[in-house]
């Protein structure tokens, strides 16, 4: 039974794990299953707090993993909604 977690009024789930082949920055975090009805919002502010977490990233390598675990950890149906996440930044701190 996967670890459940209440955190925000969001029900969260640690039963995801990253691909074995993250091997960068992000190699370490651990993976959070969320419902939601806003689901734009909520990638942008995971993918913040993601970057926040390991201090900011420093080079397109870094941003490449990231998209590649959202794209891995998720369903096909989400990829286009993970991509405008992406992309509605713009730019990324470093």
């Amino acid at each position: 039974m996967p670890l459940i977690k209440r955190r925000n009024n969001k029900v969260m789930s640690l039963s995801a794990s990253l691909p074995d082949d993250v091997s960068g920055v992000f190699a370490g975090s651990t993976c959070v299953v969320m419902c939601t009805t806003d689901p734009i919002s909520c990638l942008r502010e995971s993918i913040m707090e993601m970057i926040r977490d390991v201090g900011g990233v420093c080079d397109w390598n870094d941003i490449e993993e990231l998209v590649y675990c959202y794209i891995s950890l998720n369903s096909s149906a989400l990829h286009q909604v993970i991509e405008e996440a992406f992309l509605s930044f713009g730019s990324f701190p470093s």
